[in-house]
């Protein structure tokens, strides 16, 4: 059985994307950054880092409670290896795949975060560093539609790829970024958010309601700038 501590972020949503994708059985604990759980000593024992997502593996290392996977994109390429799908078998292909997971990990979700930091959170505004970050966020993602011209994937068949970089995508309203004018890359997400696995693994955990969101956004907001 595998275990998944995550909350309803992009990070998040990555990894629940995976396994709904590989209807692999899985149990969720949600964690509440609001709360600042992922800051609790439980969670830092399996987590180091103190970020979400964290994957419990329990069919390995049983008597220490199980193989424990932090980072999305380890976790992604662990269940791709696991399972033997969405990561290709060859070494380039498999390269190719995981080149993307890590500009992903390095560029794509860092410049988006900090986008939205800035322009949801943080006060008094900077205008510089509000235009800093969503100038690089814009940029990332005509990379994207360069890639996507060529190819119907970021990495040739649908992969741990696309799983990495589709949340962030997602959040480019709230974000403030500019997707009009990319047409490959408006024809990529469009493709994906048709997916039911991808539709399934966007409700989990199950999304707070309205009011809930309100007060979720304010008081994450506060913890981000702590």
């Amino acid at each position: 059985m595998l275990e998944l501590w995550t909350s309803e972020t992009p990070n998040g949503w990555k990894t629940t994307i995976m396994l709904e994708e590989l209807d692999a059985p899985y149990t969720v604990r949600a964690i509440s950054l609001t709360n600042r759980e992922q800051k609790e000593e439980w969670y830092l024992a399996r987590n180091p880092n103190g970020r979400i997502p964290t994957l419990i593996d329990h069919d390995v290392n049983t008597e220490t409670g199980g193989f424990a996977v932090f980072e999305s994109g380890a976790i992604l390429i662990y269940l791709a290896e696991k399972f033997g799908r969405f990561l290709p078998t060859d070494t380039q292909g498999r390269s190719r795949a995981i080149q993307w997971v890590m500009w992903q990990m390095s560029g794509l979700g860092p410049m988006m975060g900090q986008a939205t930091v800035f322009n949801r959170y943080f006060e008094p505004k900077l205008p510089e560093v509000i235009d800093r970050y969503t100038r690089e966020s814009r940029r990332l993602f005509e990379v994207m539609d360069r890639q996507l011209a060529a190819s119907e994937y970021l990495a040739g068949a649908y992969s741990i790829a696309d799983i990495a970089c589709f949340p962030w995508v997602r959040g480019h309203d709230w974000a403030c970024i500019d997707m009009g004018g990319l047409p490959h890359l408006q024809r990529w997400f469009d493709t994906i958010a048709e997916r039911p696995a991808v539709q399934r693994g966007l409700t989990i955990p199950e999304p707070p309601k309205a009011e809930e969101m309100a007060e979720k956004t304010t008081r994450q907001g506060k913890n981000i700038l702590a």
